[in-house]
């Protein structure tokens, strides 16, 4: 038995440190941690609740306006305020393009080298390799000579000996599998999706002012005004430029992202058997129609809400939001009473308290505390979030949107719904949401545009906007968002006007979590148990496994140092 321990993991945003014990050729344990420590909460004590979201939003720079709006919603929520429905549009575009965006950016320039090897790109017949993927797909750069053109200035990088992301790759691996023609497609769509992101995220900067962190939030609504007619307004020139993105975001993600993974998918089937981790899954719900609910989630939104238990599809729960609460027992964190206990969101905590070793350290003390991620718990149990939670969720229900999408990608490879709890079924659910998510934002820029050329140009409700008009006594709120990565919540705490407690409960937060005090793991924990590790200095099945999940650290863990010191020093060697 031998530790293995990978630190930093790259390609993820934020820093990632996993601790695994490796027996017999596969992970038989697994520690995960954050090496930063999130302060967003601290900051926000004691300010004026209408500008959480544009501190909140901070949080990240990929997953950028998520934390904008759980934040706003949290707010509203707080205070009463009911956002119309043209805001509520506006902000479901945002959110929609956000996850196509993210999901495509995601896959190709972070996740794609686990299972391409562009090495082995420099052997294939570019004339084969063109005629493979017309064979799978109408995508229209399909050409010999488009890949020759592609293998060429490949070969010209490698040989530079500057290859900046893929400088430490494990070229060559035993694990990696594609044919030579297949990986060269698959890094010419790299590069074509560096052009798709760039053109893709105009969206954000057409509706929101800038990416990333649009600026166009308020709490009840929104600040840009929209008139059809008026060159000083969202207009209708604005939303067919939009349009024309939106559909060239649909016509990229079909042409290319779908039958890329499911390429890749049939080429690893084994990876079906490894990374089903905890079983259970929680998902909130999310861009619903209707107005919000005080403290609820939506329940007639386009993802249904509801969580499963050990992999029982035929037994979806309703999600109950107290059933939420942060475990500290295995975090660098302290609660007043007992780390032991969790403490629902309205009630949190957020006392940093390192009690790890000195850096630099060889290993953690995975027996105490080791991160700085609490360990959020539903009803007591790990679960969950993402992609993947929100499909297997939708499949459980019936869902009319949601399970032909799943059970057409399963009847193409020859699957059973349960090989989706898994690594490469977690790939598979990403890129399927993507198609979901990328036809949606087409579909409210139409309502838009209808709701708007009917006449109603309301964009916020400001009779909620002054503090003189909100409820007396304490306030409570929280916000709800199905984000990129998962179930998102955001929970505010109002009193004379200000900020009395602030928590973010993020996606990653839920998956990359540490031990509970019952010692249950996170889901990135339960996953990498029973992955296969062929060369131990090359640990390419372990980031496969973690690379599904999309970690983003930035959004589950911050340092900051008021003086502007420099905190924590990473060599990669």
């Amino acid at each position: 038995m031998s530790r293995l321990v990978i630190d930093p993991v790259t390609r993820v945003e934020g820093h990632l440190r996993v601790e695994v014990q490796v027996d017999g050729g596969q992970v038989t344990e697994a520690y995960a941690s954050s090496t930063m420590w999130r302060g967003i909460e601290t900051i926000l004590t004691g300010r004026d609740p209408r500008d959480a979201w544009l501190f909140a939003q901070r949080i990240c720079g990929v997953c950028t306006t998520v934390h904008a709006l759980a934040s706003v919603r949290a707010v509203e929520d707080a205070v009463g305020a009911v956002p119309p429905r043209n805001a509520r549009l506006l902000r479901d575009i945002i959110a929609a393009s956000l996850s196509v965006h993210d999901h495509v950016v995601h896959f190709y320039h972070l996740q794609a080298l686990d299972w391409v090897d562009p090495t082995s790109a420099l052997k294939a017949d570019p004339a084969a390799a063109a005629a493979l993927a017309q064979s799978i797909s109408n995508y229209p750069r399909s050409t010999a000579g488009l890949f020759a053109a592609v293998q060429t200035r490949l070969r010209a990088f490698l040989a530079s000996g500057k290859i900046g992301p893929f400088t430490n790759g494990y070229w060559g691996h035993p694990a990696y599998r594609l044919s030579p023609e297949l990986n060269l497609i698959a890094f010419s769509h790299y590069l074509d999706a560096l052009d798709f992101q760039r053109d893709y995220v105009r969206v954000h900067a057409l509706l929101g002012g800038k990416n990333p962190h649009p600026q166009t939030y308020v709490v009840g609504g929104m600040a840009s005004p929209i008139d059809l007619n008026s060159q000083d307004a969202i207009n209708d020139n604005t939303l067919q430029e939009i349009t024309q993105i939106l559909q060239r975001g649909v016509d990229f993600v079909e042409q290319v992202f779908l039958p890329d993974l499911e390429a890749i998918a049939a080429a690893y089937p084994e990876w079906t058997t490894y990374g089903r981790g905890l079983g259970s899954y929680m998902v909130f719900g999310d861009y619903s129609p209707s107005p919000p609910r005080i403290a609820r989630p939506p329940r007639d939104g386009l993802f249904p809400g509801g969580v499963i238990r050990d992999g029982n599809l035929a037994a979806v729960e309703p999600f109950d939001p107290s059933g939420i609460a942060e475990s500290v027992a295995h975090s660098w964190f302290r609660y007043e009473k007992s780390d032991a206990a969790g403490l629902p969101p309205w009630l949190g905590e957020t006392e940093p308290h390192y009690t790890g070793p000195e850096p630099p350290f060889e290993e953690l003390d995975v027996a105490g505390k080791y991160t700085w991620l609490k360990a959020p718990r539903y009803q007591g149990i790990a679960v969950e979030v993402g992609p993947l939670a929100r499909l297997l969720v939708g499949y459980g229900t019936g869902d009319a949107r949601l399970r032909p999408i799943v059970q057409g990608a399963l009847d193409r490879l020859h699957l059973p719904p349960e090989a989706l709890m898994s690594t490469l079924g977690r790939v598979l659910a990403r890129g399927l949401e993507t198609q979901l998510m990328a036809r949606h934002a087409l579909d409210l820029v139409a309502e838009l545009r209808d709701n708007v050329g009917g006449g109603d140009l309301a964009i916020a409700d400001t009779g909620r906007w002054r503090p003189t008009s909100w409820p007396d006594g304490t306030l409570r709120g929280v916000g709800f968002h199905e984000a990129p990565r998962g179930a998102l919540s955001h929970w505010v705490v109002i009193e004379n006007d200000r900020i009395r407690n602030y928590q973010a409960v993020v996606p990653t937060t839920w998956n990359a979590s540490p031990r509970d005090a019952a010692g249950n793991p996170g889901a990135y924990e339960a996953a990498l148990v029973g992955t296969p590790v062929a060369d131990p200095h090359r640990p390419l099945e372990v980031l496969r496994t973690l690379h599904s999940f999309d970690p983003c650290m930035a959004c589950a863990a911050h340092l900051y140092d008021i003086d502007g010191r420099d905190i924590i020093e990473v060599r990669v060697q």
